[in-house]
């Protein structure tokens, strides 16, 4: 049996918050999902879907349709055009899903030898953590996460610019890098020699010239400053990547993208 949401009501208002207030999504729990590919993606790698929120007064696709029949215990709610086009930030939208958060736990990134993890630090633009965690999905990497006082990865921005990837890979928040810097020490202790690997123009090799297939996690400082002086001094290495024209330097997840494709570069040809 589907709810009927026709007005702005407490319930719409509740959807309402989160896509555009950061902290009661997290005291939710909750983030909405828009477009076919991350719905589609999110069911595929069995993320909980807690609702589904589709127009009520047209025709719905075979997608859809298909969607709402395999969740007959999903909170269904039918709304209306113009309220779904409201959370769905855009019009003609049939269908969003409700997802549950997963948590914020380290752990989730699996550390084998083949390890190639991100931590992007401070992030400020929710886009540019969706970009970089695409990339790391699409060049193998095990996992991404954020720290300090950051952009939120489940922020709608986020989600959509990561077109589904959000969802193949564990994406972890951690409020410092101690905590990150513990995580990896535990696993060196275990016999997993990772190598904490930071870019920076002034580094001390350049990207291609360093072995990349061993256990590593790069660091990608924020837009605007860098990374702090903690992750600098956390840093095994420095790495620069060689440029020509007039740029000094490329924006955090073009620099990311760079070193997350040469690990990938170094891994299969050493197969």
């Amino acid at each position: 049996m589907a709810t009927r949401i026709s007005l702005r009501n407490a319930r719409f208002q509740q959807l309402q918050t989160l896509l555009t207030n950061r902290n009661k999504r997290h005291r939710a729990g909750q983030f909405i999902v828009q477009g076919v590919r991350p719905i589609t993606m999110a069911v595929e790698h069995g993320w909980e879907i807690q609702a589904l929120l589709y127009d009520g007064e047209r025709r719905l696709s075979q997608w859809a349709r298909d969607l709402l029949a395999a969740h007959p215990h999903t909170e269904h709610v039918k709304m209306s055009p113009d309220l779904l086009a409201e959370l769905a930030e855009k019009d003609e939208a049939e269908l969003l899903a409700v997802v549950a958060m997963r948590p914020d736990d380290l752990n989730r990134i699996e550390a084998g030898q083949d390890l190639l993890g991100v931590v992007f630090d401070r992030p400020t633009q929710p886009g540019n953590i969706g970009a970089v965690i695409r990339s790391a999905d699409a060049f193998g990497a095990h996992g991404v996460i954020t720290t300090g006082h950051s952009a939120d990865a489940y922020d709608p921005k986020a989600v959509r610019a990561t077109t589904g990837s959000f969802f193949a890979m564990p994406v972890v928040r951690s409020p410092s890098p101690a905590a990150v810097v513990s995580w990896v020490e535990e696993r060196r202790a275990a016999g997993l020699p990772i190598v904490v690997v930071a870019t920076d123009e002034g580094g001390e090799a350049d990207v291609s010239a360093f072995d990349l297939t061993q256990p590593v996690l790069l660091l990608v400082g924020s837009e605007t400053d860098g990374l702090t002086r903690a992750w600098r001094d956390a840093a095994d290495v420095t790495l620069s990547i060689p440029m020509t024209g007039s740029a000094s330097s490329l924006n955090a997840a073009n620099a990311a993208t760079v070193v997350l494709y040469e690990a990938r570069r170094q891994r299969l040809a050493g197969r």
